[in-house]
């Protein structure tokens, strides 16, 4: 019985296939002097309607017709099968330059990369009315651009639209080709990183009030789009949701939003806010849009760790920079709003987020720092299977002398079980613990 992998390989050879009559009629209808839009257009794609191919549920998903098909599929072929574009490199023999109506950029390895002229050539060549229609695919209202499937890529900003390179998202090259979706990667486009953590629920140490809150936040991304759809409730309720985590650093914020994503099979996104905040007028606006436009219907977590620099208290206009800077918590404000996706802000401090964001949390949860029987867990849980602590160790006692959070507590087990190791030894000393507290503390300010 054909594996996944080989089904969907079957049904890209077909799709290959289609898409090369498709491309040979294209040339011999205009190197014949014709201008045939139906002809094209005749060629009908490949029956894969019974198929079970992860390809095959991507065109049942987006219903994909025709010129949604060729686009696609033009896309893809530099990544599958490249020679079956080296036809574009056919000269024009009378001014000794590639046709200006194939469009197209040659890579850097001397490949024929195609743009939007070229999917223009292909389906509507000479056909003027089909021409301005195919820009449709690219506008920010089509399932393209909205579920960041296919786009035009830009050499510059000056150039015409159509110009631009055709390209497939990584999400959507490894969805169609081996069934699994590539990780968006952090860069200036993108200013997100994918997180996820290798822990269970299990593993997360929470005050129980704290985590029937979180748990809240998990119902509704299990059943969320049943409320929606199936309950008829998508017209009275905005679409995603919004959280804020607040509370001391390293009491587990982090760690809950990888959980949730894990629990539910979301991908989770921390946002750089580096990468983001912008010291120039509009820019920093710019960069956001980029990640909610990104995340727009991927059912993604957004995670935005020190939310209050971006979600800040607005001020009293006394110049322009403050003018600036308030709309900049407005537009933020607007775009988390009708982001149907989940975003989750953490902060220090809850009063250190606009009022405003407040009122559009769907959930607002408190992460204390552990109280004695949590830390008492934390420090249980910490430390390896191989580590053996010495008889002078009291955890009981550690837990209840010190008020440490999570994070701080596995910096102690950290330092304590490498210590352990250096020493040639499996054996973790209370010197070796309380040398790690005293060091936690004096990061905290808290001296010795």
């Amino acid at each position: 019985m054909a594996t996944m992998t080989e089904r969907n390989a079957l049904d890209l050879e077909l799709e290959l296939d289609w898409f090369a009559r498709v491309l040979d009629t294209r040339f011999k209808l205009h190197f014949g002097h014709e201008t045939d839009y139906q002809r094209i257009t005749e060629i009908e794609p490949p029956d894969l309607s019974s198929s079970e191919s992860t390809y095959a549920d991507f065109i049942r998903q987006y219903e994909l017709g025709f010129v949604e098909r060729i686009a696609i599929i033009l896309a893809l072929v530099p990544h599958l099968r490249p020679k079956l574009l080296d036809i574009f490199h056919t000269k024009n023999k009378i001014f000794d330059r590639k046709f200006t109506e194939f469009g197209g950029i040659i890579d850097s390895n001397g490949d024929f990369a195609p743009t939007g002229e070229t999917l223009v050539f292909i389906v509507a060549d000479g056909y003027l009315h089909a021409s301005l229609a195919l820009q449709a695919l690219f506008e920010r209202d089509h399932f393209f651009a909205k579920h960041d499937l296919v786009r035009l890529e830009p050499q510059n900003q000056n150039a015409a639209l159509m110009k631009a390179s055709l390209r497939l998202s990584d999400e959507c090259l490894g969805r169609i080709t081996t069934g699994r979706a590539h990780h968006q990667h952090l860069s200036a486009d993108f200013p997100a990183r994918h997180i996820e953590t290798q822990l269970d629920w299990g593993d997360l140490v929470l005050h129980p009030g704290t985590l029937t809150q979180v748990r809240e936040i998990e119902i509704w991304l299990r059943h969320g789009d049943t409320l929606l759809d199936e309950w008829a409730m998508r017209h009275k309720l905005r679409p995603g949701y919004r959280a804020l985590f607040y509370g001391p650093p390293g009491t587990g914020k982090t760690m809950t939003a990888c959980l949730l994503g894990k629990a539910t099979g979301r991908e989770v996104y921390k946002v750089d806010l580096s990468l983001v905040v912008s010291k120039y007028i509009g820019e920093t606006e710019k960069n956001l849009a980029r990640v909610f436009d990104q995340a727009q219907h991927k059912n993604w977590v957004l995670f935005f760790d020190e939310a209050d620099a971006l979600f800040g208290k607005r001020s009293g206009t006394q110049n322009a920079n403050d003018r600036y800077a308030n709309q900049e918590v407005s537009f933020l404000l607007q775009r988390i709003e009708t982001f149907d996706g989940i975003a989750i802000l953490a902060s220090n401090l809850k009063d250190n987020l606009d009022t405003a964001f407040a009122r559009r949390f769907e959930s607002i949860i408190y992460f204390p720092v552990p109280r004695q029987e949590e830390r008492l867990r934390l420090w249980q849980q910490g430390f390896s299977p191989k580590a053996q602590l010495d008889e002078s160790v009291d955890l009981d006692q550690i837990a209840t002398q010190y008020e440490l959070c999570g994070g701080s507590i596995m910096n102690v087990v950290r330092y304590a079980s490498l210590q352990a190791l250096e020493s040639g030894s499996s054996l973790v000393t209370l010197e070796a613990l309380q040398r790690g507290i005293r060091r936690e503390h004096n990061k905290e300010g808290k001296g010795a």
